[in-house]
């Protein structure tokens, strides 16, 4: 992050005379990595800011452990995080919903036993019938939409556990009566990226994991515009810049 020559004083600001780049809080938010500029681990250690730090907060928040029978709504790269977050905590049984094959197949990589392409009231249907009718313990919303929330209120069992991750889309959503009587909890929300931090790094640098396989597409600086092109027409999972 420096240039031209300068230091950085603890507040994460160059004290030479480069260009500056300030950190906020960068004496708890920056982490000296044990790891080269050149190492193959930089794709996951990033994921950890991010992606999978997202996906393990959506297993912790949904209560997963060996137990648990889980539901991933999404096959986005914080999606396949959430399958790989919950088999990483041992969860029994991960269904992902999704249905772009190439993403579902690193899915079942990552963990997922069941996967169910169908959407909507089918896709509901689906996931009940692979249940024995109850649906599953644990619920990981991982898109956003009204669609995605209503989805994972159908497939959770009584008394099971919603975690939304996805920036919701909707200002309004299915939460009355009926979760109400079902007992359902819903929870999530943002991610404490670093708090999570000293518990996945080990895992990430022992090979344990490989959150970083969701980047399936690589731009420079300038190529920025067509990566996120190219995720927004569902053409790139995960875009990662190289300067």
């Amino acid at each position: 992050m420096r240039r031209h020559g300068g230091r950085y004083g603890s507040d994460g600001v160059d004290g030479g005379q480069g260009e500056a780049v300030r950190v906020p809080q960068a004496q708890g938010t920056l982490v000296k990595l044990p790891v080269g500029p050149d190492s193959a681990l930089l794709p996951a250690l990033l994921t950890l800011s991010d992606v999978f730090a997202t996906g393990h907060h959506a297993a912790i928040t949904a209560g997963v452990d060996e137990r648990t029978a889980v539901t991933v709504v999404g096959d986005g790269a914080v999606g396949l995080s959430g399958v790989l977050a919950a088999r990483r905590l041992g969860a029994e049984r991960i269904l992902l919903l999704g249905r772009h094959k190439d993403r579902t197949d690193l899915g079942r990589e990552f963990g997922a036993t069941d996967v169910v392409a169908e959407r909507g009231a089918e896709g509901i249907a689906r996931v009940r019938d692979l249940t024995g009718g109850d649906g599953t313990h644990a619920v990981l919303e991982c898109v956003g939409t009204a669609d995605a929330l209503a989805t994972a209120l159908g497939v959770v069992r009584v008394g099971g556990t919603i975690s939304r991750v996805g920036v919701p889309q909707y200002g309004e959503g299915p939460v009355g009566p009926d979760m109400f009587m079902r007992g359902v909890t819903l929870t999530g929300g943002p991610a404490p990226a670093r708090a999570y931090l000293e518990e996945l790094l080990p895992d990430v640098l022992d090979g344990r994991v490989e959150p970083g396989r969701v980047f399936d597409r690589l731009v420079t600086l300038d190529e920025v515009p067509d990566g996120y092109r190219a995720m927004a027409d569902r053409e790139a999972l995960k875009v990662l810049i190289r300067p």
